[in-house]
């Protein structure tokens, strides 16, 4: 006949246990998509923005000099070009991005 162990339900759901049941096992970690800010530095993109930039500079300037014509017809052009620049650059962005 075997002999009954007797424990208390208080010390035995609150005693700390001295072995840990779960192992640690080492394991390497990868990145699926490789993404760094420098990816954005592409010539094609900063050669893009700076003319966008630089037309926009210009718009102001001549505004400042109060030739409002040319301005508004800057305006009535780079309401078009900026949404078709952004849009082509997000594309080639993606296009080239290798994943």
């Amino acid at each position: 006949m075997r002999k009954t162990q007797w424990f208390d339900f208080r010390n035995f759901f609150h005693k700390p246990s001295l072995n840990s049941s779960i192992k640690s096992r080492p394991f390497k970690a990868y990145s699926f998509v490789p993404f760094s800010p420098f990816a954005m530095l592409d010539p094609t993109i900063l050669t893009i923005g700076g003319i966008i930039l630089g037309i926009a500079i210009i718009e102001r300037i001549l505004e400042r000099w109060g030739v409002i014509d040319l301005s508004d017809d800057f305006a009535k052009v780079m309401r078009f070009i900026l949404p078709v620049t952004f849009y082509g650059a997000l594309f080639y962005f993606f296009a080239t991005f290798m994943f």
